[in-house]
């Protein structure tokens, strides 16, 4: 059985990545002492800096990722009035959630839901950390919804694509609370399902795509998803695709993957939604795959709305770590596309 742990490391000069995304995932260069094993145990098999590496006899190391990046307890937050829970999906995975309710002074009526899915390479990142707290927390409070941030399991230890099926699973689930007995009481008494948004970022935006295209080709039902917001999206074309291989290793890391090229997935027109927002910032290195998915969206059958948001002289992510000018516009044409039609 694979095991993991985590582990701090300087990435060299020779293995950086390219600007945008080496400010997502910054390491730090203490070392932390390892117990001593066999050479043949100790030896690196494959080495994907800055998020993982893996030995030989399986055991996979996760490189430190932002040192600001911590676990949050849920709960109230006095600052904002936001409450959260956490809750449980499936049993059966493991598959955990937490929920974002905003201040409420008197319910005469139910909330949009976002269903969010977060970024970090499909093997790191967590619906319990200051990333996803931090960005939920100010779309709850700013476009008056509630939200639910889906925890699916990571690669490689649950290899891709157990992930996407970890969001879509959870998308059904969601949709057992349509009749408003469902097993979560806050989704119950505060979720609109007939006004739903997705939300992702980096992987996190993939994954949200597949998701709203996989609810289309199954006629899922109790749930309208009227938006999908795609933030700075992993569509392969950079260096990461290597890892992504390693991660799923059923794809061929080539144009023919739906999942990595959706112009090729002939169930793109069926893509449950009536509008989709596409952010790309100009200096990220995912920027051109993001701009292409756009005019793909432009050119198929799919019958929504398709918008392209550009954020200039701006990274990777930059809206999750920048408190900046062009971070509040971002921010401000996320919300207002969920509460506007």
């Amino acid at each position: 059985m694979k095991t993991s742990s985590c582990l701090d490391h300087p990435l060299p000069p020779s293995l950086s990545l390219p600007p945008s995304l080496s400010q997502f995932y910054t390491v730090l260069a203490t070392h932390t002492n390892s117990k001593k094993m066999n050479s043949g145990a100790s030896e690196v098999a494959h080495d994907f800096r800055p998020l993982f590496r893996v030995y030989r006899d399986g055991r996979v190391e996760r490189y430190k990722l932002f040192d600001r990046i911590q676990p949050v307890p849920a709960g109230l937050d006095p600052s904002t009035g936001v409450e959260s829970k956490d809750v449980v999906v499936s049993p059966n995975t493991g598959v955990s959630s937490r929920i974002f309710v905003p201040k409420i002074d008197g319910l005469d009526r139910k909330l949009p839901l976002l269903v969010h899915y977060h970024g970090g390479g499909f093997c790191a990142g967590s619906p319990f950390d200051t990333i996803v707290n931090d960005i939920l927390s100010t779309m709850v409070t700013r476009a008056h919804v509630v939200a639910i941030s889906v925890g699916y399991r990571l690669a490689p230890e649950y290899p891709l694509p157990i992930a996407y099926e970890d969001s879509f699973e959870a998308l059904k689930w969601i949709a057992g609370h349509s009749d408003g007995s469902g097993p979560e009481p806050w989704l119950n008494r505060y979720a609109d399902l007939g006004q739903v948004f997705i939300q992702g970022e980096s992987a996190g935006a993939n994954i949200s795509q597949y998701v709203a295209v996989r609810a289309g080709a199954a006629g899922l039902t109790g749930v309208r998803i009227k938006g999908v917001l795609i933030v700075h999206p992993f569509f392969g074309g950079t260096e990461m695709d290597e890892m992504y291989k390693f991660m799923c290793p059923t794809s061929s890391r080539l144009d023919d993957d739906p999942r990595l090229n959706p112009a090729v997935d002939p169930d793109l027109p069926k893509m449950a939604c009536e509008k989709v927002l596409v952010c790309v910032a100009e200096k990220d290195s995912l920027r051109n795959t993001g701009v292409k998915y756009y005019e793909t969206l432009c050119g198929s059958e799919w019958e929504g709305k398709v918008e392209l948001e550009e954020a200039k002289d701006e990274g990777h992510c930059f809206h999750a770590f920048s408190k900046n000018e062009r971070a509040e516009q971002l921010i401000k044409k996320m919300v207002d596309f969920i509460t506007k039609d």
